[in-house]
Formats: C-alpha cells, sequence, structure tokens
C-alpha cells in the first residue's frame, strides 16, 4: 500500500507531505477501531527488552523529530513501536528557521533538514502527552533550548524542561547536538558538558527520576567524544543517543554539498554504526539507543550488533514506510 502512496506523498513539499501524514496518524490515534485496524495490517510484535527499569515490548523506537509537538504520538504507538520520543521540545515556541528547510534525496534515500527546533513549546506538547496513554509504548521527550537562549545560560532551559517532562515521561533526551541551532553543539564540550548534565540531573532528582539520555553528533572526533563520553560518565546520566544528523556531504550528489542542514539516512548508515561501537568499546556500561540510516532491517541488526541495545528510525519510515518496524522485530534473532 504504501509503494502507492509514496509517489503522491513525493509530489508535495516534503513538509506539506509531513504535516499530512502526522494528521493522519493522528486521527488514528483518536480512533480506537482505526488504530485496532493498523496494528493488525502494519504493527510491529513483540520482543521485549528490559532496560533502566522499564520493559520495552520491542527494541524499535520512532526517533525525536518525527513528532515534534506530539501530535499524533498515540496514532504512531499503533504501528507497533517499542519506544516514542517526541520532540525536540524547546520551553517557548519558536518558528525555527524560514523554508525551504526540508529535503528529500530519494536517490540516495536520504534527508537534509535545517528545521531549527521549530515547535509550539513546552505548555502544548504538556497538553498533549496528558491523558491517556497507548498501553505497551515508552514514551521519551527530547528536549533542548530555545534559540534564542545564550549557552551560558542553556542550563535553564534544559532545567525548565525536565521540570515540566519528568512528571509526564519515561525518559528524558539532552539534546545538544542538532548542526541547526546555532552554537548548540559547542554545548558538547567536555567542561561545558559536564557542568550542565550536573545541573540538570539535580534537577531531575529533585523531581522524578526518570533516565537521562544525551544525544550526541556523529560529527565529533575521536578525541571530541572521549572528551564527552568522559562528561557523560562523570555526570552520571543513564545512556546515549547515537547519533543527531551529519554536516558531512558524503554520498550525496555535487549539488546538495552546499546546502545547510543536518543530513538523514542512507548517507549516514554507516558513521553512525561507527560511532556506536566507538562509544561501546569506550565506555562500555553505558546504554546506547542507535539511531541514523535505518532503512532495512539489516541497517538495524548491524547498530544493535554494534553495541546499541535499542534503535530508532526516522527517514526509514519515509522512505520504507510504516512497515519498516514490523519488519525488523521480525528479523531479530
Amino acid at each position: 500500500m504504501y509503494s502507492l502512496v509514496r509517489p503522491l506523498l513525493f509530489r508535495l513539499e516534503p513538509e506539506r507531505a509531513h504535516a499530512l501524514a502526522l494528521a493522519g496518524l493522528r486521527a488514528v490515534g483518536k480512533l480506537p477501531p482505526l488504530c485496532s485496524l493498523v496494528c493488525k495490517l502494519w504493527g510491529a510484535g513483540e520482543h521485549p527488552v528490559h532496560l533502566w527499569g522499564l520493559r520495552f515490548r520491542n527494541p524499535v523506537g520512532l526517533a525525536a523529530g518525527y513528532d515534534k509537538d506530539a501530535l499524533a504520538w498515540r496514532g504512531l504507538a499503533c504501528l507497533g513501536f517499542g519506544h516514542i520520543e517526541v520532540g525536540t521540545v524547546t520551553p517557548l515556541p519558536q518558528p525555527g528557521n524560514p523554508r525551504p528547510r526540508l529535503f528529500r534525496l530519494p536517490a540516495q534515500q536520504a534527508l537534509i533538514n535545517r528545521m531549527g527546533f521549530p515547535g509550539r513549546g513546552a505548555d502544548f506538547v504538556a497538553q498533549q502527552l496528558a491523558g491517556s496513554r497507548p498501553s505497551g509504548v515508552v514514551l521519551g521527550v527530547n528536549i533542548g533550548k530555545n534559540k534564542a537562549t545564550p549557552n551560558a545560560r542553556a542550563a535553564d532551559d534544559y532545567r525548565l524542561l525536565v521540570r515540566r517532562f519528568a512528571p509526564l515521561a519515561d525518559y528524558l533526551a539532552v539534546n545538544v547536538s542538532s548542526p541547526n541551532t546555532e552554537g548548540l553543539r559547542r554545548l558538547q564540550a567536555r567542561r561545558t558538558l559536564e557542568d550542565l548534565l550536573r545541573a540538570v540531573l539535580a534537577e531531575r532528582d529533585a523531581v522524578r527520576q526518570v533516565p537521562l539520555l544525551v544525544k550526541l553528533s556523529p560529527d565529533l572526533s575521536p578525541q571530541q567524544l572521549d572528551d564527552a563520553l568522559d562528561a557523560l560518565l562523570a555526570a552520571g546520566v543513564d545512556g546515549v543517543i547515537a547519533t543527531n544528523t551529519t554536516v558531512s556531504r558524503e554520498g550525496v550528489p555535487e549539488h546538495w554539498q552546499k546546502e545547510a542542514g543536518g543530513l538523514s539516512g542512507a548517507p549516514l548508515a554507516a558513521r553512525s554504526t561507527a560511532f556506536i561501537r566507538a562509544i561501546h568499546t569506550r565506555a562500555p556500561s553505558l546504554p546506547i539507543i542507535g539511531v541514523g540510516g535505518i532503512l532495512t532491517p539489516e541497517d538495524a541488526l548491524a547498530k544493535l550488533e554494534a553495541g546499541a541495545s535499542l534503535v530508532q528510525v526516522f527517514t526509514g519510515l519515509v522512505y520504507a514506510g510504516p512497515t519498516l518496524p514490523r519488519r525488523i522485530v521480525a528479523a531479530l534473532p
């Protein structure tokens, strides 16, 4: 069915197509009979993973960025994801970067985005998360600072978001690695990151001790990665998400080389898997959620074999369709 729908969606501007998909999934989440039908047709099965005191019904999750404002997460749960990560959420609403800011590269099965954390803000997202919860799905909230907040005051934004979402989420993910908010990636420097995480963890401990993860950039050098991992281990975070999008343009045609934004999809697959392997070798006690270029079950298995405990998809849904989680779970040993 998706092979018939995709050409129609790809005729639309990417953000418009994505908005339509979210609207449809939001409707699915509001209609239990339709949700049951979607689950029967496309939903992933059980393959439980126990981590951080949580039970994930399978290791396949939805990455942050797909449902930024938590509009459709209940409908997305009908696809059988083991976990869904909404966001990135900022304290205040913000428009993000000017359009166009999302581009498809079909031949490469990739996307370039320079969204810049557009969203309706923490209060709106909290309203979407309140109320009934789909059974069996773990909910993560990815948090980031507002563009207008200087890095010197970034901890204030993250602490506010922890206060808002620790009571609502099963885990929180600190985003310091998007390439689309100017200066954000500088928060990954060792001392800066450690100070930020100690402040955020202190806030978390005062509110509700949900697992706290950090999402890292695949563009860190080996030394920068070592420094970031030292900061994560010293602060005592619960896990790492590897990886965000890349500013590298390896594997894409020349006319895309100067297009600003983060690259995701197939060209990121090997890079993110190598990054996961490096983290697992360097810090084997740190659980990893692997994300980046998962378009087939084999891509997911490669990340699990490299050391990830869970995986997430985003661009893979755009190109492979809603049966991707089911096919990954079916391929698990």
